[in-house]
C-alpha cells in the first residue's frame, strides 16, 4: 500500500501535469484564434469590428480552460480547500 508521502508526491505531479497541459490548451486555443482572426480580417476588412468581438469571447473560453487547470492544480497540491 502506498504511503502518504508517495501519494503527495504523486499529487504534486498531477498539478504539474494538469498546469502544463492546461497552459499549452490554451496558448493553442488562442493562437488559432489569433489566427482566424487576422485571415478573416485580411480577406474582408470591413468586419474588423464584429470579428473583434467572437475573438475576444473565444479568447475567454480559452483562457477558462487554463483557469481551471490552475485550480485542479492547486487543489491537487493542497493549497486549496
Amino acid at each position: 500500500m502506498a504511503d502518504v508521502q508517495t501519494v503527495s508526491e504523486l499529487a504534486q505531479l498531477g498539478a504539474g501535469i494538469a498546469i502544463g497541459f492546461g497552459a499549452v490548451g490554451a496558448g493553442l486555443g488562442i493562437g488559432i484564434a489569433t489566427k482566424g482572426l487576422m485571415e478573416g480580417i485580411s480577406r474582408q476588412p470591413e468586419i474588423a469590428g464584429k470579428a473583434m468581438g467572437f475573438f475576444l469571447l473565444g479568447a475567454a473560453l480559452a483562457e477558462a480552460c487554463a483557469i481551471y487547470a490552475l485550480i485542479i492544480a492547486l487543489k491537487l497540491s493542497g493549497m486549496m480547500g
